[in-house]
């Protein structure tokens, strides 16, 4: 019944207010805890941000030591936790520093920063001071100052931004520079993982539709995953060149395609898309790899060939422990063009899929990552398998199915780090992201059907910052549901889920739907909405795999493991409990050909999958 097979994945790190409710809305707050930036195992991560709030710890006197606060261990020079009237704070403390002290965290945070925010206020009548923010990437060896000096001279607390790019470990201190005796509160200090180390940990995409390049000459670009450097290269956007969003690479002569950051944890596979541009001739390529910063590069695998004028799939075997980077490299074919698009870099550990097909590129079972308990339908990130797409995203991967309009099913995971207070983003809007000559399902598609914008991967399982929230409501993240099936018996098994992880847990959970033909708040069975281009489900389904907040997850995983699974219709007339849908994973499986635990020693599948779990519902 199963395969002996480990499908290996790329680890996802990691980043919504009310559960799934759509169309009426109606904002709930399940169990949401605090934002904060939260630790696993004692060790600091970070998933999409670092929040510190001082609300907890305690120093009241003014002489240098460390004090335990959420996110970790700072040290506090000539700096306490203000908790009097005169403090301006958020909650109940704030840091107050005065002279020329100092914040300084004694930890890293893993994931780098893109933006760090930071609330700053007078204290009480005090004159105005200056201070700075500034960052190690050396473990507290050095300091670099970000951004310029800051003046407080407001009573109330004024937020700061410091736009920054640094990848891999980050700490920070905040110095006072000037005025004396006067003090300054500091509140709420919120550091914004690296955009480029969101994307390489997660195995990119880099689909080159942002960012703007209409010249061959050598100029550096910001892209979706970091800057690069395109020489002899532009974003092309004409007819002629072969893409699979709004732009590719075009590159001519021995033009070269550089990154300008490293990926901080090395990388097992690359593959890139690759075709002739218009009616050009044939032309060759390679790829380089440095892991000393971009000073000196080798030569990966073999040179390739562009002989197509669609593009084709090629990928490389890698083997890199550390920071590493990468660079293209036409070799051949003079003025001949290729286009190049939608690189995907797996991180070492992971498989991105066989050689020269459209390799599929999914997380490794490591944990918190998205797919750490399997592919259940093998999904891949070639565009012609439009039935079975992968499209991985920081916040969860989804198999997505071009003629039914939605995905097939959509995987995440659910930990501390992911809940905070960001609210509920309501921006439901077509995924940019889908292939150009894909239809793309919007924001109003659902309008008048009678369904609601159901979310597979629920708005408030992401409230950790804006950026995780709003992600949730992309319509590729959606299925038609029936309001009562949405807002009652779906939203009461979410806002469950998030009670198992205040409760002290972690939750792995995969949602999918199949077949065609629900009942909406408009009666009847509908079969498709959106002029017949989204198709109606006709049983939705979710398994959730519960297992206590640890380390080494996917080994923790025993025959007595609690997994929960339900298979409801999709009708309006559902009951408003879910725990009356309950069923086993085998019975899932059966309905819609998944291998849902295929990462899993098929002993314990055969146990934990037979199983109806018969636990609490609430």
């Amino acid at each position: 019944m199963k395969q002996v097979k480990f499908l290996i994945y790329a680890a996802f790190i990691a980043l919504a207010v009310v559960s799934c409710k759509k169309e009426p809305i109606l904002d709930k707050d399940f169990n949401n805890p605090t934002s904060e930036f939260f630790k696993k195992g004692g060790t600091n991560t970070t998933a999409a941000s670092l929040t510190e709030t001082f609300e907890t710890g305690t120093k009241t006197s003014y002489t240098t030591a460390n004090v335990t606060l959420s996110s970790g261990v700072w040290t506090f020079n000539d700096a306490l936790l203000g908790t009097s009237t005169s403090d301006r704070k958020t909650g109940a403390k704030s840091a107050r520093i005065r002279g020329v002290g100092k914040l300084t965290m004694q930890f890293d945070a893993t994931g780098g920063a893109s933006n760090i925010s930071v609330k700053h206020a007078k204290y009480g009548t005090d004159a105005n001071s200056s201070w700075e923010l500034w960052a190690s990437t050396n473990g507290g060896g050095s300091y670099t100052k970000v951004g310029s000096t800051i003046t407080t001279s407001s009573t109330t607390l004024q937020t700061v931004n410091f736009t920054v790019d640094l990848v891999g470990n980050v700490r920070l201190e905040i110095r006072k520079v000037s005025g004396g005796t006067s003090r300054i509160n500091i509140d709420d200090i919120i550091v914004e993982e690296s955009v480029a180390q969101q994307v390489v940990a997660n195995g990119f995409p880099e689909t080159f539709d942002s960012g703007s390049k209409t010249s061959y000459a050598a100029a550096d670009v910001s892209l979706g995953s970091g800057v690069w450097n395109l020489n002899e290269a532009l974003l092309g956007t004409s007819t002629s060149d072969a893409k699979t969003g709004t732009k590719s690479v075009r590159v001519r002569d021995l033009g070269i395609l550089s990154m300008r950051f490293d990926i901080p944890n090395g990388a097992s596979s690359f593959s890139v898309s690759h075709a002739k541009y218009g009616t050009d001739a044939n032309s060759t390529w390679e790829l380089w790899a440095s892991t000393n910063g971009g000073t000196s590069y080798s030569k990966v695998g073999s040179t390739i060939t562009t002989s197509s004028t669609s593009l084709q799939t090629v990928s490389f075997t890698l083997n890199y422990t550390s920071a590493v980077r990468f660079e293209i490299r036409k070799v051949s074919g003079g003025t001949n063009r290729i286009n190049l698009d939608d690189i995907q870099i797996m991180t070492t550990g992971t498989s991105g899929g066989g050689g020269g097909g459209g390799g599929g590129g999914t997380p490794d079972p490591t944990d918190n990552s998205h797919l750490m308990l399997g592919n259940p339908s093998n999904a891949t990130t070639d565009v012609s398998n439009f039935s079975n797409y992968l499209m991985n995203k920081p916040e969860y991967v989804l198999s997505y199915h071009r003629d039914r309009g939605t995905p097939n099913w959509v995987s995440w995971y659910l930990g501390p780090e992911w809940l905070g207070s960001t609210p509920r983003q309501d921006d439901f809007r077509a995924d940019q992201t889908l292939p150009s000559t894909w239809y793309r399902v919007g924001s109003t598609s659902y309008s008048g059907s009678g369904f609601d914008r159901g979310h597979n991967a629920p708005s408030a399982d992401r409230t950790s910052t804006v950026t995780a929230n709003s992600a949730t409501f992309l319509m590729t993240n959606m299925i038609p549901q029936a309001p009562v099936h949405n807002q009652q018996t779906w939203a009461n098994m979410e806002s469950y889920a998030r009670t198992l992880v205040s409760q002290g847990n972690e939750v792995y959970i995969l949602m999918g739907n199949y077949g065609s033909g629900g009942t909406g708040s408009n009666g009847g069975t509908t079969h498709t909405i959106d002029a017949g281009r989204v198709t109606v489900p006709s049983h939705i389904w979710k398994v959730m795999l519960v297992i206590p907040q640890g380390d080494g997850d996917l080994a923790r995983i025993t025959t007595s493991t609690r997994v929960i699974a339900v298979l409801v219709p999709n009708l309006n007339s559902v009951s408003s409990s879910w725990g009356t849908y309950r069923t086993s994973v085998d019975n899932i499986e059966a309905a819609t050909g998944y291998n849902i635990f295929s990462n899993l020693p098929v002993e314990i599948q055969n146990v934990i999958e037979a199983v109806i779990d018969n636990g609490p519902t609430n």
